[in-house]
């Protein structure tokens, strides 16, 4: 499951830098955002999409809990 974290947060920033350059400016937010979570994860230990998807019976990894 970190794996996907990771994976989920990297095409998130991908993504949204994408929408920043073609679409509107505005979304370089939302990319801050998800850099901002990564960094309060790192110290904290707490991931907001680790507790949506235990939601689902997906175990979390040692990275999360």
């Amino acid at each position: 499951m970190d794996r996907f974290f990771i994976g989920v947060a990297g095409g998130t920033i991908l993504i949204s830098l994408l929408l920043y350059r073609f679409h509107n400016p505005n979304w370089v937010w939302f990319t801050g955002f998800v850099s901002a979570n990564l960094l309060q994860s790192a110290f904290t230990g707490f991931c907001p999409l680790s507790k949506f998807v235990t939601l689902f019976g997906v175990k979390p990894g040692k990275a999360y809990f």
